[in-house]
């Protein structure tokens, strides 16, 4: 049997979206042995990714009223890319970061998993309208920052986890009420589902987060606001799930951080 990085790596490399959701999942396999010393070279097929969706710039995905079903598809699509990308982060951070405790590759495999089945999920709210993902352009920012810190694990964790996954939790309240506007119950309970998972989520960034940064004898605010400047992270606006947030294990100092805007990165 495959180590587990190693498994991961490989998971990661796959295109075709049902494949790697199958390969995800079997990486829960308790029985796969890790090795946190192993240095890995990244090769130049990742993230694997379907041909479609065309990715293009953030502006340039059309916005469409969710009271039209193709407004209703679009923002589910746009949900489905997300999940997707979300596979790929949790799997990228398993293979890419070595020397860390085996508790961290084995909580980041869970939520992969987990986003795997959020991504399912969506695609077949999308299937109930007749259309599947790769049908809509999508942009490709997650994957961009996680390259971008693809050698500083304290940064990954500062702004993957913790800004752009957060923004999420901030997210789904509205996401939310635009289904259920349009009496679409099945679809706000498919963001109630992935709300409740995405707190564990950017929970396990929040902790690792702390732990690196006291390993390697940094304050976690400071570290999270020189990560923001020196990866151009996108400014954080809000309103903010500030509910949300505390369960998610954001603290009162990082909350008031947040509300006096002094995590914001570039405009």
């Amino acid at each position: 049997m495959l180590e587990l990085r190693l498994a991961a790596l490989g998971a990661l490399r796959i295109k075709d979206p049902a494949a790697k959701v199958d390969a995800t999942r079997s990486l829960a396999d308790s029985a796969h042995a890790i090795d946190p010393a192993i240095e890995f070279s990244a090769p130049a097929d990742i993230p694997g990714r379907p041909e479609r969706p065309v990715l293009v710039r953030p502006g340039e995905v059309a916005q469409r009223s969710v009271a039209t079903p193709e407004g209703r598809a679009a923002l589910l699509h746009a949900l489905a890319h997300i999940e997707f990308n979300a596979i790929n982060l949790a799997l990228d951070i398993v293979w890419r970061f070595a020397r860390m405790p085996e508790e961290f590759y084995r909580e980041w495999i869970e939520v992969a998993v987990d986003e795997a089945g959020h991504f399912l999920l969506l695609r077949e709210r999308l299937a109930a309208l007749g259309l599947g993902y790769g049908d809509f352009p999508a942009h490709d920012g997650l994957w961009e920052m996680a390259e971008r810190t693809g050698g500083d694990l304290i940064a990954r964790l500062a702004l993957v986890p913790r800004t752009l996954e957060a923004r999420g939790l901030d997210a789904s309240p509205a996401v939310r009420a635009k289904f259920a506007s349009v009496g679409d119950a099945g679809s706000a309970q498919v963001v109630d589902r992935i709300l409740r998972d995405e707190i564990g989520h950017v929970a396990a960034g929040n902790r690792w987060f702390r732990y690196a940064c006291s390993r390697a004898g940094l304050d976690p605010i400071s570290a999270h606001e020189a990560a923001i400047l020196a990866y151009r992270a996108p400014r954080l606006r809000g309103p903010f799930n500030v509910a949300a947030r505390r369960a998610a294990g954001f603290d009162a100092e990082e909350i008031q951080a947040l509300s006096n805007g002094s995590h914001a990165g570039p405009p």
